[in-house]
């Protein structure tokens, strides 16, 4: 990506920016660590070679379909998505056959995202989202600790979680990177430049989850990252309320779309349209803004949310969800 062209990708994102600039300069204040938003905001489009999107996202696999009454998101990610939109037409009444763009134009946008989630298909309801971006619950003691001296490592994957991992790693903490041997970061298949911008200078562990070894490093761990639901984790034996409570001053930080006790997948791209974080086009209908806002956006906000925590003194489970930190960037009506 040219600079006139990155240019381009900031104008269009630049009324949106305040709330997030603040952020940004917070964490630098706790940190001395400085973000810089283009960066953050474009490094993977422009290593990409992506160009401004319209209804369907920068990547390609997301779509802003209109519905009878607004617009919907529907983010066909994985192969799996593909398979079973079929099934999808069918749940919303559609003839066999059938574009799946004129069947959404006769159906309610709840009702398209929800029958899509019901699938197991990333999809939101276009501006359904508010609420606070970040959560915080005091589960543990207080102790403060320089970000220097901490260990965090690492559970997520794609985007949200490993910018904030990369963050606290360059404010000087300890960072690993944990993945499971059936199921490996899907960065890796993206852009090689992109991954190792986010991994670089990061120790990395491959376990096998069901051995127990997942608890046995958590156990070492002052900050966890995670993008995981809160029953999954239970299930081996990875409990926040248990990290949290066995030593003061930890920070256990929850990354996912809609909250820790919905279930509803996300993806960068439709968690954006979820929280309204959109531009319109020239008939005032809603586009695609950026590429996948909401996964850097949520960076950011759980990167800040973790250095404020740590500095007075931690002992929280600090819960993000990404359609939410989308939202709080849309300017109110006025």
């Amino acid at each position: 990506m040219e600079n006139d062209a990155l240019d381009s990708w900031m104008d269009s994102v630049e009324p949106y920016l305040p709330p997030l600039t603040s952020v940004a300069q917070e964490f630098t204040a706790l940190t001395r660590v400085p973000i810089d938003l283009p960066t953050a905001l474009f490094l993977r489009a422009r290593l990409a070679g992506h160009v401004l999107p319209g209804r369907t996202s920068a990547g390609g696999s997301c779509h802003l379909l209109e519905a009878a009454d607004g617009w919907t998101a529907v983010n066909l990610a994985r192969p799996d998505d593909l398979a079973v939109v079929p099934a999808l037409i069918a749940l919303l009444k559609g003839m066999e056959g059938e574009p799946l763009q004129e069947v959404v134009k006769r159906a309610k946008g709840a009702e398209v995202a929800a029958s899509a989630q019901l699938l197991g298909i990333a999809a939101s309801e276009h501006a359904s989202v508010s609420g606070p971006p970040v959560r915080t619950e005091r589960l543990g003691e207080q102790h403060a600790r320089d970000i220097a001296d901490l260990r965090v490592v690492d559970l997520s994957a794609l985007w949200a979680g490993p910018l904030c991992a990369r963050l606290l790693g360059l404010a000087g903490a300890k960072v690993v990177k944990v993945e499971s041997t059936t199921r490996p970061d899907g960065a890796r298949a993206g852009t090689p430049a992109f991954y190792r911008g986010l991994h670089d200078g990061h120790d990395s562990l491959v376990l096998d989850f069901a051995s127990g070894a997942l608890a046995e490093v958590i156990a070492g761990a002052d900050v966890v990252i995670e993008a995981s639901r809160a029953r999954a984790l239970r299930r081996l034996g990875v409990h926040a309320e248990e990290f949290l409570a066995a030593r003061p001053g930890r920070v256990w930080v929850s990354i996912t779309g809609y909250g820790r006790d919905d279930d509803r997948i996300a993806f960068g791209d439709d968690a954006a349209v979820a929280g309204g974080l959109t531009g319109l086009d020239a008939q005032g209908d809603p586009v695609f803004l950026g590429d996948a806002l909401a996964d850097p956006v949520t960076g950011i906000y759980a990167a800040r949310a973790t250095a404020r925590s740590l500095a007075t003194g931690g002992g929280e489970l600090l819960s993000l969800a990404m359609s939410a930190c989308a939202a709080s960037l849309v300017p109110s009506p006025c």
